[in-house]
């Protein structure tokens, strides 16, 4: 026994210590999405029996499968009717062999046994005799009650998912400690970019990132600028940030520098001058077409065109039209999907475009004056390049005919709007065009989105997106078909995703279903520091010593704290230090060639010692007053008169 005990424990050593230990199950897709479900869905064992889809189906499959369904229906629905007795599944096809078909002609016996071969089929569309009997098989009913249950079955799912807008499920990226101001996601739906007032850039990559949505990468642009807008360029390989300084800067998609441009002289008054901005950005975008060109737009009353190749210089220079001469800050920029137009917000709340085409100046081609009552802080154009969307401070939303932009085609009032940085997004259809909602003090509602339809131009949804928190930056991405609205306040910020496991594709579904990464033999972890007051003397802490250094230092000698100079006369004010200014003073009094006495003598008795000289000698007296000198007369003391 022994010997097999030692054969298993030398053979049990060859193995690490996770084997033969049982592995957690893998959590299911459908707890992982019903954990992510948002509060104002129904669950998914209600959404699956009204729908009957696979929630894991997506939404080509889906199509194809209803396809499918609606073939098999109708071809259920000819031939002999079915007894009440046989059950129909959901899709209204039968369940079971069919039942052999009945001659229509033949005579029973007595017994009630069909004799002969049965019948041929005649055609559905048959007559009555003049007996009135049926010839040939039963017509089968025009409308049946599983067809009608079906249609209007699928009539409450259109009502209920009219605009198919993935918002049954959401997860939150967060990190930021201010509310994030802006957002970009690149063109393949994999990377994620948010911005914040707390003036750092988060990197977050969808095919890298678990369920735990941790960023890979965090930037600060500027220190002390807050992140005002992010763009990705067309072939996704590097992105644009503006931030509050006088200065984009470009970075590849890693998050490495490339440059930065450049900044304009503040003295020169005309701004086509300078070189660059003067003062900080509010805006900016890189070309929906060209990778080498971005537009910027800042608060010193100009839109530039740059050069991505050239940071030392801009393309073009860009002066809105004023009604007064001034600088007056341009709020926002837009391009459109072409990259053919430009679109301006101006402070005094105009609204102007410009056509890029040969010789084109600074004189917009179109002006709407007081287009807006307040700052405009978004711009939008729909890709036929017919409608454009304003947000603005006002708290308004306002759709624009650009054949005819004498005033708006609606405005939807009733959108607080707290922050510059608040935008319009369409969906990938352009059916729907959505934007954000602030916090108001006094009101109950949080942050909204706001659905719009285009064709209707009225408001079809509202979605919760934070209670507490202003909903700023919304995008809706075409491949992933997944909604991004970046939330936040004074303390905190996140981008929350909104998506459906049906109708969406990557982005949220992969990080979401990814596990966390499992733990490796060859792992290392550091071991933890185990506190115990009763160990032995081995493998005891060394005492803390930070009081004993306290102690040191408040000691002068140990602390070798500096002497303080002597004040009083002397060299240096080292007078009593060296007994002694001179080294030849020193050496006599160390050497008894030199005694003061004149410590342990009375003052009264030294002094005198040299009255007699002084009235023989009067040296310490001037001789000029000998002469005048009037004779001191001292009065008898009564003691030597009563002597006498």
């Amino acid at each position: 026994m022994k010997d097999e005990a030692d054969i298993y424990d030398g053979v049990r050593a060859q193995f690490p210590l996770s084997f033969g230990k049982q592995s957690k199950p893998p959590t299911s897709l459908e707890k992982i999405h019903d954990s992510n479900r948002r509060s104002d869905q129904p669950s998914s064992a209600t959404t699956a029996s009204k729908s009957n889809d696979l929630s894991s189906l997506s939404s080509s499959s889906k199509a194809w499968l209803d396809s499918l369904r609606k073939e098999r229906t109708s071809k259920s629905s000819i031939g002999p009717p079915r007894p009440p007795e046989m059950e129909e599944d959901d899709d209204g096809a039968m369940i079971g062999p069919p039942l052999p078909l009945q001659s229509v002609g033949t005579v029973d016996d007595d017994d009630g046994v069909m004799s002969g071969p049965p019948r041929p089929l005649k055609p559905v569309q048959t007559e009555d005799d003049d007996d009135g009997m049926m010839i040939g098989p039963p017509r089968p009913p025009v409308e049946s009650v599983t067809d009608d249950d079906d249609d209007e079955e699928e009539e409450e799912e259109e009502e209920e998912n009219q605009h198919r807008m993935p918002s049954s499920n959401e997860i939150a990226l967060k990190g930021h400690t201010k509310i994030v101001s802006a957002l970009a996601i690149d063109h393949s739906g994999s990377r994620v970019l948010s911005g914040s007032y707390d003036y750092t850039v988060r990197m977050y990559d969808f095919q890298g990132m678990n369920s735990h949505l941790q960023s890979f990468r965090q930037l600060e642009p500027f220190e002390g600028h807050q992140v005002r807008n992010l763009s990705w360029s067309p072939t996704s390989d590097r992105f644009l940030c503006v931030t509050g300084s006088a200065q984009a800067k470009i970075y590849d998609r890693d998050g490495l520098a490339l440059g930065e441009f450049v900044k304009g002289d503040m003295y020169i008054r005309d701004l086509k001058n300078t070189k660059g901005h003067i003062c900080g950005l509010t805006g900016g975008q890189w070309h929906p077409k060209t990778k080498e060109t971005i537009l910027t737009s800042s608060e010193d009353g100009s839109l530039r065109i740059w050069d991505v190749n050239d940071f030392k210089s801009q393309k073009q220079v860009i002066k809105p039209k004023l009604a007064r001469p001034g600088r007056v800050p341009v709020t926002t920029c837009a391009w459109d999907r072409e990259g053919k137009c430009i679109a301006g917000g101006i402070g005094d709340g105009s609204i102007q475009i410009w056509n890029l085409k040969a010789g084109w100046g600074s004189r917009p081609d179109v002006c709407v004056e007081k287009g807006h009552s307040d700052d405009i802080t978004g711009l939008k154009f729909c890709s036929d390049g017919r409608i454009l969307l304003s947000r603005s401070f006002d708290n308004s939303l306002k759709v624009w005919d650009l054949r005819q932009m004498k005033e708006s085609l609606t405005v939807f009032k009733d959108l607080p709007n707290h922050y510059a940085q608040t935008n319009i997004a369409f969906s990938p259809d352009e059916q729907l065009f959505l934007t954000g909602t602030s916090v108001e003090r006094e009101s109950t509602t949080g942050g909204l989105l706001c659905f719009v339809d285009r064709a209707k131009l009225e408001l079809v949804s509202r979605v919760g997106i934070s209670p507490t928190c202003s909903v700023v930056q919304c995008s809706w991405h075409p491949k992933l078909n997944q909604i991004f609205a970046t939330a936040g306040d004074k303390s905190q910020g996140g981008t929350h995703i909104l998506y459906d496991p049906t109708l969406s594709e990557r982005g949220a579904l992969v990080c979401v279903a990814r596990a966390p990464r499992k733990k490796s033999v060859d792992d290392f972890e550091a071991q933890p520091v185990i506190h115990n007051p009763h160990a032995l003397p081995l493998f005891r802490d060394q005492p803390s010593r930070k009081r004993q250094r306290e102690k040191m230092l408040k000691d002068p000698v140990k602390s070798h704290k500096p002497e303080l100079p002597m004040t009083g006369p002397g060299f240096g004010g080292r007078v009593g230090t060296t007994k002694g200014s001179l080294l030849t003073q020193y050496l006599l009094k160390q050497g008894g060639m030199i005694k003061e006495t004149w410590m342990d003598e009375d003052p009264r008795e030294a002094i005198l010692k040299y009255a007699d000289v002084a009235a023989k000698e009067p040296k310490f007296i001037a001789p000029a007053y000998a002469q005048t000198q009037p004779e001191t007369f001292f009065a008898k003391s009564d003691s030597e008169d009563e002597e006498k």
